[in-house]
Order: C-alpha cells, then sequence, then structure tokens
C-alpha cells in the first residue's frame, strides 16, 4: 500500500512539488506556486504566492490568459 501524500509531492532540489494526476486524462497536474518558488529559490509560501499573483496580474494586462474563466 503506497501512501497517498507520497504520490503527491515531486522533489526538485530540496523543493516539494505538489502535484495532482488525473486517471481520467493521464495528466499530472502540477502546484504553480510551488513552481515559482524553485525558480525564484524561495523557500517562504506566502512570498512565492505573492509573486505568482503579481505575475499573473502583469500577464493579464499583457493579454495572457492564465487560467480559464470558470466558476
Amino acid at each position: 500500500m503506497t501512501n497517498e501524500n507520497n504520490i503527491n509531492l515531486a522533489i526538485f532540489k530540496n523543493f516539494k512539488i505538489r502535484r495532482h494526476y488525473n486517471e481520467d486524462k493521464e495528466l499530472w497536474y502540477f502546484s504553480v506556486i510551488d513552481i515559482v518558488a524553485i525558480l525564484t529559490d524561495q523557500i517562504d509560501y506566502q512570498k512565492s504566492r505573492k509573486y505568482w499573483n503579481k505575475l499573473k496580474e502583469r500577464l493579464a494586462l499583457e493579454g495572457s490568459q492564465t487560467v480559464a474563466n470558470c466558476h
């Protein structure tokens, strides 16, 4: 029996990346905030989250769509 928490974490350079596997679509989904933390070498979750929020704002001003518009 495997531990679901271990399956849903990937490790990259000592950073933990949350992930989810969709069996129907056969796709992995990764946490953007965790990826931003790695790219910015930031260990503080809140700072990574704020960085991502600001980046989304700037991309939206440029006309990029970072997420789907659904509720």
